[in-house]
């Protein structure tokens, strides 16, 4: 058999095996695409330098800048009209000759293929583990991951710019990380951080002292407002309760039940009644919990955490 009459067996073979794993993704209800490079922007990338010629895993190649649509997440090709420069890669690979560098560019620890991606599908179909690359790094403050959507990166860019605006980073050197799972709500963390300036502001003896500056205001909510209900989310075991959703999540929950509580009672009830109320009130039934557990299972997002 010629190189090339192996190379188009296995270019067939590797659009059945995508035909396959598609269908088995609608099954999961998990995305099999690559990420496309322009959802990027959501992360709110601030410097972009070339780093030059690197080898680099193939496994952590993610996503293409105008190919996306072309290879299913694991690079396996989806069209017919690929096939013959699939089969040239692939040819010239069994014939010894050396393949030139593809360019990528680089966002934490995932590439995003800029030019290369037949050689990329080629590769990652041979089990390769590396290949060589001209790097170029996109600086962002949250990177994504591996089986990231365009809502998590959406999500991952909102708090990049909470994180500039509070400099929580700076403030509280190795805080907990802030995640939701629903975009919009950091604003809300920000309106909390207001609100504890103004009272910091107002407590008694602080008259003729300096106004509590920003950074004060950041560290006080997040050690004292914060940290407090993280703290009762543990000991009450409350995460078990919401399968998939975060400690962010809980806290702005948890902080509206105990408004709606203080205002039916007439007095502050404090984040650990608030937190076991609401785990009481507002739990899932079991067998909610348990369908939602299987779900994230199937797509892979069956943590600790959850």
């Amino acid at each position: 058999m010629s190189t090339t009459d192996q190379a188009r067996h296995e270019v067939e073979r590797a659009r059945f095996l995508s035909d396959v794993r598609d269908i088995l993704a609608r099954l999961r209800r998990q995305p099999n695409e690559l990420l496309p490079f322009d959802w990027v922007r959501h992360l709110a990338p601030d410097g972009e330098y070339p780093r030059g010629l690197q080898t680099i895993e193939v496994d952590h190649i993610i996503g293409s800048v105008d190919r996306y649509r072309e290879f299913d997440r694991q690079y396996l090709p989806r069209e017919r009209h690929l096939d013959e420069r699939w089969i040239g890669v692939r040819a010239a690979q069994l014939q010894g000759k050396e393949l030139p560098p593809i360019q990528v560019y680089q966002v934490g620890g995932l590439y995003f293929v800029k030019d290369g991606n037949h050689r990329v599908s080629v590769a990652r179909r041979q089990g390769q583990k590396y290949i060589d690359a001209h790097v170029i790094e996109l600086h962002v403050t949250v990177p994504p991951e591996e089986g990231d959507t365009l809502k998590d990166l959406i999500i991952k860019g909102e708090y990049a710019q909470f994180l500039k605006a509070t400099n929580l980073d700076r403030v509280v050197p190795g805080h907990h990380e802030l995640l939701f799972t629903t975009p919009g709500r950091y604003e809300k963390l920000l309106d909390h951080i207001r609100t504890r300036q103004y009272f910091l502001d107002r407590k008694p003896g602080r008259a003729g002292l300096p106004p509590v500056t920003w950074e004060e205001a950041v560290e006080s909510w997040y050690r004292r407002m914060y940290c407090r209900i993280v703290e009762n989310i543990g000991k009450h075991d409350v995460m078990a309760r919401f399968p998939g959703r975060t400690e962010a999540d809980l806290y702005l929950w948890i902080m509206d039940h105990r408004y709606f509580l203080t205002q039916e009672e007439g007095r502050d009830v404090g984040s650990e009644q608030a937190t076991v109320d609401f785990r009481a009130e507002h739990s899932p039934p079991a067998y909610r919990r348990l369908r939602q557990r299987v779900r994230l299972l199937l797509r892979g997002k069956l943590g600790p955490a959850v």
